[in-house]
């Protein structure tokens, strides 16, 4: 494997699959089976998911809500969704702890740095909730922080598109892919990866992202062999 350590980042409207809002049992599934692939090559796993399937503060907030109440439950939802992966991941067999940055201990550990890289050499696949524990921060900040935590190799987001494209591919039938492209480069073209505090964070440390369509079978663990899937963002 090309990569020991990676943070994966899933969007929480990826566990909608075909619904509407929610968590469909088969994307899980599927997320799940993918996952399996790579741990089961050694490969340490960590993971952070959006919320934006149950709840999305910057919709709330838009719509006169209170913006830290609205992102405190953007966050909660993301703990949701933690729950839902690990029994997935543990109905797949797959040893797995959910961390929380805000405190529900009946629930989820707390966030505890050293915790968190023992459960990865120990092989555990370990999920991180409730974003960075801050309003204001979305939850890509919150996958390069942990990522940079943990001492990540990459950031792996999974997304519905095969990497990054000169403009919106469901839109524009004339996008190119780029394979390769830099940090420089993403923001002198104005290319939507992450939000600009994540990205900007990624690329002070010099953690590479890689973007790809998690939705494909197989992709994930060619992604992590080192395969060319996606797009890689480098220095």
């Amino acid at each position: 494997m090309k990569y020991n350590r990676i943070l994966l980042k899933l969007s929480g409207e990826a566990l909608m699959g075909d619904r509407q809002y929610g968590i469909d049992p088969k994307r899980l599934a599927e997320y799940a089976n993918e996952i399996k692939q790579i741990t089961d090559k050694g490969v340490e796993v960590a993971i952070v998911i959006g919320g934006g399937n149950i709840f999305r503060g910057v919709a709330g907030a838009s719509k006169g809500m209170d913006r830290v109440q609205a992102d405190h439950m953007g966050m909660l939802a993301t703990v949701i969704n933690g729950l839902a992966l690990q029994s997935a991941l543990e109905d797949a067999e797959i040893p797995t702890r959910l961390q929380s940055a805000i405190k529900i201990n009946e629930v989820a550990e707390p966030f505890i740095k050293r915790r968190a890289i023992r459960h990865l050499e120990k092989g555990r696949v370990v999920i991180f909730g409730g974003g960075t524990g801050n309003p204001y921060f979305t939850t890509d900040s919150a996958a390069v922080l942990r990522a940079i935590e943990i001492n990540a190799d990459v950031i792996l987001k999974g997304t519905r598109v095969d990497g990054i494209y000169t403009a919106d591919p469901e839109k524009d039938s004339q996008a190119t892919k780029f394979d390769f492209i830099t940090f420089d480069d993403v923001l002198s073209k104005g290319l939507k990866v992450m939000d600009t505090t994540a990205f900007t964070l990624s690329q002070e440390n010099e953690l590479p992202i890689i973007v790809f369509d998690m939705n494909k079978t197989g992709n994930l663990l060619k992604v992590v062999s080192g395969e060319s899937i996606g797009t890689k963002v480098n220095l």
